[in-house]
């Protein structure tokens, strides 16, 4: 009789943890529940039509390469096509066509993270970014953030070792926040004199509302910054197509991880969304998602202004699909939610969403799954949850809301 087989784990895969956010979605699988908790882009803004006709022209006019094992830079068209849109000179030979941005993230881990590594982030951040950085075992520095974003102080007497500074300027996960045109000057003033690269995340800096965001760090010093982009918000996530933008002196290794992890992202696909891109498709494109998202969040901020009780706080978001909540003093985000799952709401806690030091009071609420009665029900379900937990917490705040 044989011995039952013992496999020993690396090290690096005790750090891995599941998603905070793919657990959560698994409770709004359930009959009923809206659902503020998902990052995922509306169904209603996947261009199907156009992609049916694609589809139907590579395979009838590329087929043989479009099916076949394909450069692992990506195909040529498609990164001519990234760099043109960029608002800074891009040599298509910096473009790295990768298997959704996420993978951008763990190629980078793997050629720029060593054990014990500074990592500067923003507070909160990116979970996707922690879960990507985490099992190379860095030091994650959370650096103090604000409405504008980065505090630039506080970065410069953290940043002494750091590898690189990760943010996301546009419309941020979790937050929706938007660096300001003054914050994105000093900060890449700051990161040249501290010889501090940038790593650059920008999935929904084309969904903004009112008015474009400002210029990208890494328009400002390109050689300074690698920069992570995505089809996922624009087109469709089911494609799972990203790209990255390197200085040239970095890019080698990079394409040398992407080998080693996929050999390359599926041709077929890349081919389908350079078809559908071409003429300007995104032109014509993107606004109406922007108008949908628009919509969606004006009738969240009205929801949340007639229906929350007094202490509860969130922001306006510029852009993006997400909106960040504070709860009263006293309550947690985590206990809240099964409160909240019952009145068949869900959120996102933002507890996840910090390398250190967690806020257990936040949350983050996303607009753009859920129709304008969706909305207003998910709201009032969720505030009258939030109503019930107050006298556990803060009886003040409780007796305060309940005489309105």
């Amino acid at each position: 009789m044989t011995n039952p087989m013992h496999w020993n784990l690396a090290a690096r895969a005790e750090k891995m943890n599941p998603s905070v956010i793919r657990e959560i979605l698994k409770v709004t699988e359930k009959p009923g529940i809206i659902s503020f908790a998902g990052g995922l882009p509306s169904p209603k803004t996947f261009p199907i039509s156009d992609f049916a006709e694609a589809c139907a022209k590579v395979l009838r006019e590329d087929g043989q390469a479009a099916l076949q094992y394909a450069a692992s830079e990506g195909y040529g068209p498609l990164r001519e096509m990234v760099a043109a849109s960029l608002p800074w000179q891009v040599d298509p030979a910096q473009v790295l066509i990768t298997t959704g941005s996420q993978q951008g993230l763990d190629l980078l881990a793997k050629i720029l993270i060593d054990k014990g590594s500074p990592i500067l982030v923003e507070t909160p951040t990116y979970l996707g970014a922690l879960q990507a950085f985490t099992p190379m075992e860095p030091q994650v520095i959370s650096v103090a953030s604000d409405d504008d974003g980065i505090d630039v102080n506080d970065l410069a007497i953290k940043a002494k070792g750091g590898r690189f500074l990760y943010v996301l300027p546009n419309f941020q996960n979790p937050t929706g926040r938007t660096m300001s045109e003054a914050r994105r000057a000093a900060l890449s003033a700051k990161a040249a004199e501290l010889g501090l690269p940038i790593v650059e995340d920008n999935p929904y800096g084309d969904l903004w509302f009112d008015a474009p965001p400002p210029l990208p760090l890494s328009a400002r010093n390109p050689e300074g910054c690698l920069y992570l982009g995505s089809f996922s918000k624009v087109l469709a996530p089911g494609l799972r197509l990203g790209f990255l933008v390197a200085p040239k002196a970095l890019y080698p290794k990079l394409l040398q991880a992407k080998q080693a992890a996929d050999l390359h992202s599926p041709g077929f696909n890349q081919r389908m969304i350079a078809e559908v891109m071409k003429d300007g498709f995104l032109d014509r494109h993107v606004p109406t998602i922007r108008a949908l998202y628009k919509s969606q969040r004006d009738a969240m901020l009205a929801a949340l202004k007639r229906e929350m009780p007094e202490g509860v706080s969130w922001n306006t978001p510029d852009g993006g699909m997400f909106l960040w909540a504070r709860l009263p003093a006293g309550m947690s985000a985590v206990e809240l939610l099964p409160k909240a799952v019952e009145k068949n709401v869900a959120f996102v806690p933002g507890a996840a969403f910090y390398a250190d030091n967690a806020d257990q009071r936040t949350l983050r609420l996303s607009f753009v799954t859920a129709s304008v009665d969706q909305i207003n029900t998910g709201v009032a379900a969720l505030a009258a949850a939030i109503r019930e937990s107050l006298p556990a917490f803060n009886p003040r705040v409780a007796e305060t809301a309940g005489a309105q």
